[in-house]
């Protein structure tokens, strides 16, 4: 297996999750300020153009980041960061799409309309200057919904899992982006302090 890794949450995403699970698994560097994600032969592997991407020894290209720890979990199901149990792997999704949609999502794209605007816009479509502004408050409005509905160590309660993951990457990459988290926040500070704290943070 190969990973196509590169700068970004995203990548960082699966980084932290091999590390959590104790594997280390090749690695090629796509420069994506370079656009090269966005043509030659990367292209062609991963017609979306994002990163990262799994190669696989079959010559399959898995994409996406929840899809390949998925896969990185089935192969590897312990240590588990999506669970040992059905009950908890829909426990574990649910939180990974309610982060990803509600959070992650208009968090990246007002930063790809605003901050990022003079990457992404030759590349591909973006909303508008002020779309991204409004994007920027609806992901600020999330963390603070997501604040006051927390109460264990993490998002999952007692696990510590890909929702972790997924969540303090793109927190992370906010704080760089001028999206820090909001004031007046209770549980994110110092459940970001304890996810910082793990030897995978540093993936």
């Amino acid at each position: 297996m190969l990973i196509y890794d590169s700068i970004g949450p995203n990548p960082r995403v699966v980084r932290m999750a091999m590390a959590e699970k104790g594997l280390t698994i090749p690695t090629e560097t796509i420069d994506i300020m370079a656009g090269h994600n966005r043509q030659g032969d990367y292209i062609k592997k991963v017609p979306a153009g994002g990163t990262p991407a799994l190669a696989l020894d079959s010559g399959q290209v898995v994409s996406e980041i929840t899809v390949i720890a998925e896969y990185l979990e089935e192969l590897h199901p312990a240590p588990a960061i999506i669970g040992t149990t059905a009950e908890e792997r829909a426990e574990t999704r649910k939180c990974v799409r309610i982060i990803d949609l509600g959070y992650c999502e208009p968090m990246a794209n007002g930063f790809r309309a605003t901050e990022g605007r003079p990457m992404f816009e030759p590349r591909f479509p973006i909303v508008s200057v002020a779309a991204g502004q409004e994007l920027k408050a609806i992901a600020a409005k999330k963390l603070q919904w997501l604040d006051g509905l927390m109460a264990g160590d993490w998002v999952c309660g007692d696990r510590f899992t890909l929702a972790d993951i997924l969540l303090f990457c793109f927190v992370e990459f906010g704080a760089q982006v001028g999206q820090p988290l909001p004031d007046g926040l209770t549980w994110l500070p110092a459940w970001r302090d304890r996810v910082a704290a793990r030897p995978s943070a540093g993936a």
